[in-house]
């Protein structure tokens, strides 16, 4: 799976339009390949967007769980130390910066 797209179920509050969206677009950029399609391709490039986004919204709005939502800064913290643990180097980097 595409690293940059992120989890967007069971967040409170709830994921924003522009967070699927978003993740609608790196989906679609995977797939195709293609990080700013060519003129020619740039219409089906923006309906698959807007497709992937809309069956997205679909989806997140029907799933079910007994789980507690999740807080979303708690999830950055624990994909940071996460990223931490694996990149070493790139993290003791980023700090010094």
């Amino acid at each position: 799976m595409c690293r940059n797209i992120r989890p967007l179920h069971n967040f409170e509050p709830e994921a924003t339009s522009q967070e699927v969206h978003d993740a609608a677009l790196q989906y679609v950029r995977k797939v195709s390949g293609m990080n700013k399609p060519s003129q020619a391709n740039l219409e089906v490039f923006e309906r698959a967007v807007a497709e992937i986004a809309h069956t997205t919204e679909h989806l997140l709005a029907e799933l079910v769980t007994a789980a507690p939502p999740k807080d979303r800064e708690e999830e950055r913290e624990k994909a940071r130390a996460r990223n931490a643990k694996r990149f070493p180097q790139s993290t003791a980097q980023t700090a010094a910066s």
